[in-house]
């Protein structure tokens, strides 16, 4: 089940980077790129997990390598 689902996920950011485009912003890289975001966020509703700390507890655990970076809960609305 973990391939299958690194295969959706990595389709599912691709295709979202590619809509998204590269946009350029003063400041500092954000540790998280839109599309990564997108693309957690896409997850939790496929996969069903309605609660936010229930999600990101469970990605770490089942997705130990797709996401670098995670957000805190209370990061993860801004």
């Amino acid at each position: 089940m973990t391939t299958d689902l690194n295969t959706l996920l990595t389709a599912l950011y691709v295709k979202i980077d590619d809509q998204l485009g590269r946009r350029t912003r003063p400041g500092r890289p954000p540790q998280l790129s839109d599309a990564e975001l997108l693309t957690l966020a896409v997850a939790q509703v496929l996969l069903g997990v309605r609660s936010e700390a229930r999600w990101l507890r469970f990605v770490p655990r089942h997705l130990p390598s797709a996401f670098p970076y995670l957000p805190g809960q209370s990061g993860y609305n801004k």
